[in-house]
């Protein structure tokens, strides 16, 4: 099914069944991972004091392979975010948005992960860093961000 996205000039954004990305939500989820529907509860994130992990999840293989098995390792690390938040690209189109909006002046890429410190954006992977990379990689690269961050 295809929706109007508010700030998105009315374009049209595919959404996916839940059936089909709940399996997707819930490898995050077990890696601690707090799902963000909502506009306002990713404002609330991201503004929080403290650091704050923000993922734009995918149903595509990147974030299959990559994204999501890397965050989850770099989610073990003895230095990581004070929170973590999840937004779900395709499924969660309003908060989604939102997350898009404070990743600024970042282009929309799912999957992307933004690292925020006391509201700011300090740390970003993109979805062309992800390609690029095996999940070890971009753990490793989350690692030296909440190293320097967190």
């Amino acid at each position: 099914m295809e929706v109007p996205v508010p700030g998105y000039n009315l374009c049209m954004v595919m959404v996916y069944p839940e059936e089909f990305v709940a399996p997707m939500r819930g490898e995050l989820v077990r890696a601690g991972v707090e799902e963000l529907r909502t506009p306002a509860a990713v404002d609330e994130a991201v503004r929080s004091a403290g650091t704050t992990l923000v993922v734009v999840n995918s149903i595509c293989g990147c974030a299959a392979g990559k994204a999501r098995p890397g965050i989850a390792k770099a989610l073990l690390h003895a230095k990581r975010p004070a929170k973590a938040g999840t937004v779900f690209a395709g499924a969660d189109i309003e908060a989604t948005a939102r997350a898009r909006e404070h990743m600024a002046p970042y282009p929309p890429s799912s999957p992307s992960v933004g690292l925020f410190k006391d509201g700011q954006l300090v740390f970003m992977l993109q979805r062309r860093d992800i390609e690029t990379r095996t999940a070890e990689m971009i753990a490793d690269e989350l690692t030296k961000a909440f190293d320097q961050f967190c």
